[in-house]
């Protein structure tokens, strides 16, 4: 009897953002197919992947696929693996989406590789420019910034930073299209 296979996003931190860390989208599936996972498909250039594999451990897989990477195009890449039950939840889970009065073209999702253990909201919080707002889950910050991200002082280095732990950011508009696209796979 064979294993049924998962379905698992995979967002890579860094790749192809202001002419760094380049890597083709054709090329990175030919690497996700040559550690065995299939129907590999990505979505924009930003190094977000859907996959099925059999491995259940996704740190294992957050390291394998770095590690590949890595290997196979010369960049250390931070790579985080949700699987479609839990980017379903963060969805479900976004405070804002439900406010009507918040365009979603200002939406974003700042993923988290893990739990942070102890941080200082206050200190994040003071760090909001005018009508920023920003809330806090398990595995994911999600933001308004209605003057844009690349305006906003909350954005993923800072994160990372006050948080301690390792994070890349998404759009809300690649979030549900990450999700719509992993949920035709199964």
């Amino acid at each position: 009897m064979t294993q049924k296979k998962i379905t698992y996003i995979s967002i890579l931190r860094g790749i192809n953002v202001s002419g760094q860390k380049l890597i083709k989208m054709d090329a990175l599936r030919t690497s996700y197919e040559k550690m065995g996972f299939e129907q590999v498909t990505t979505y924009v250039q930003s190094g977000n992947v859907i996959f099925k594999g059999n491995d259940t451990d996704v740190n294992a897989l957050e390291q394998k696929i770095s590690q590949q990477v890595e290997e196979d195009f010369g960049y250390k890449v931070p790579v985080i693996v949700l699987s479609l039950s839990i980017l379903k939840q963060i969805i479900d889970n976004n405070p804002f989406i439900k406010d009507l009065n918040k365009d979603q073209a200002f939406l974003y999702v700042t993923f988290l590789s893990s739990k942070p253990e102890l941080y200082n909201i206050k200190l994040i919080e003071d760090k909001k420019q005018h009508e920023e707002e920003i809330r806090f889950s398990e595995n994911a910050v999600y933001l308004y910034c209605p003057n844009g991200y690349g305006r906003t002082k909350l954005n993923n280095n800072f994160l990372e930073t006050k948080l301690k732990v390792g994070a890349t950011t998404r759009n809300w508009k690649t979030t549900k299209a990450l999700f719509n696209i992993a949920q035709q796979t199964i």
